[in-house]
C-alpha cells in the first residue's frame, strides 16, 4: 500500500521540501519502489510508491496534467486501464 503525505499551511506560510521529505521517510516502509514530491507555496505532498501493476515511471506521483493545472496524489489501482488505454489509442 502507498503512502502519503500532505501539508496545507493555512496561515500561508510555504511548504519545505525537506519537511515533506522527513513525513515520507518515516512511512518509506509503504513505498520502498519510489518517492516524490510537489509544493506550491502553502500546500504539499509527498508519496512514497509501491509498485504492483504499472512498474514503468508513468506510474510516478504526485502526478499532474500537462499544464500542471491539477495535481493529484492517491493510493488506489485503476483496474481497467487495459480497456482505457486501449479504447484512447484508436
Amino acid at each position: 500500500m502507498c503512502g502519503i503525505t500532505g501539508i496545507f499551511n493555512t496561515n500561508g506560510t510555504p511548504v519545505f521540501i525537506n519537511t515533506l521529505r522527513n513525513m515520507t521517510d518515516a512511512i518509506s516502509h509503504r513505498g520502498p519502489d519510489g518517492e516524490g514530491f510537489w509544493t506550491n507555496s502553502f500546500i504539499g505532498f509527498g508519496h512514497r510508491r509501491l509498485a504492483i501493476i504499472d512498474l514503468s515511471p508513468m506510474g510516478h506521483q504526485p502526478m499532474q496534467t500537462e499544464d500542471g493545472s491539477y495535481i493529484i496524489t492517491y493510493n488506489g489501482e485503476v483496474y481497467n486501464f487495459q480497456n482505457i488505454i486501449s479504447t484512447h489509442l484508436i
